[in-house]
């Protein structure tokens, strides 16, 4: 949780090696431990490894487990994760259809469970370019978090900004722009203005914003963002290397669309 993925993988490995040895590799505290490695190992890139830990994973859970048990479900939704960032969508889309209709058959379509694999499943569609249906499914997502969470709950919160991407990729820029806000005021009120979520929130207004060419906030978000993470972080952190690379992709893309005007 401090980003310090390359000594969390040192120690889950560890961790790991130990239960196998003292438990065996098929009791659920060294699944539970394998999956953690995997969830390690796709935070540093390594999705080809990720994928592999993960499917050991839910192979054991299915095994031991069974099919219809929570930490099965959560390791196939892994799956499907690990899957979706490698770019193999329509495997990851069918595999996150088979975790939300088993989470609604088993936990309800209200349960933050299920509202997470519905939220997982419009990402994947939004990457394939299926906007309609990521949208319904995203809407969907955020009154279920809003009712059974509360309207400024963070997954609620993370829910409204995906929405606003959505809406986004189909040039409903004003509304996206207003959830995108609204997300941002959320988190900063609940989160503080200096943690990095909220940080990394700081710059999906100014994406609506530059659609506009109302640059002068974008500018002063990503500056903000900047430097949030510059104190949050440390100069050496990947996330504050990059995002002054971001904001001046930004102002090149000012420069050139304001030399294009009429």
């Amino acid at each position: 949780d401090q980003d310090k993925f390359e000594a969390a993988e040192e120690v889950h490995r560890r961790a790991l090696g130990g239960l196998e040895k003292v438990l065996g590799k098929e009791h659920p505290d060294t699944l539970t431990s394998m999956d953690n490695l995997a969830w390690v190992l796709w935070n540093r890139g390594k999705y080809e490894a990720a994928e592999e830990m993960t499917r050991q994973t839910l192979n054991g859970r299915e095994k031991v487990l069974g099919k219809e048990h929570p930490n099965t479900l959560l390791s196939l939704n892994n799956l499907a994760t690990v899957l979706h960032y490698q770019r193999k969508y329509e495997i990851a889309e069918e595999m996150h259809r088979r975790v939300l209709d088993m989470y609604e058959k088993i936990l309800g379509k209200e349960h933050p469970d299920t509202l997470m694999s519905l939220n997982n499943l419009a990402l994947v569609l939004k990457d394939q370019g299926k906007y309609k249906a990521a949208e319904e499914m995203h809407r969907r997502a955020l009154d279920g978090y809003g009712k059974v969470l509360g309207k400024e709950h963070p997954y609620t919160l993370t829910s409204l900004g995906n929405l606003a991407f959505v809406l986004q990729s189909q040039g409903k820029y004003e509304e996206a722009e207003e959830m995108a806000r609204c997300a941002l005021n959320g988190r900063e009120k609940v989160l503080g203005e200096e943690h990095p979520t909220l940080l990394g929130a700081l710059t999906s207004s100014p994406r609506y914003s530059t659609k506009n060419r109302e640059y002068s906030d974008a500018s002063t978000l990503y500056q903000r963002a900047c430097a949030g993470f510059e104190g949050a972080l440390g100069l050496g952190h990947p996330t504050t290397r990059v995002y002054p690379e971001h904001y001046s992709f930004m102002l090149d893309k000012m420069k050139r669309q304001n030399r294009d005007r009429p």
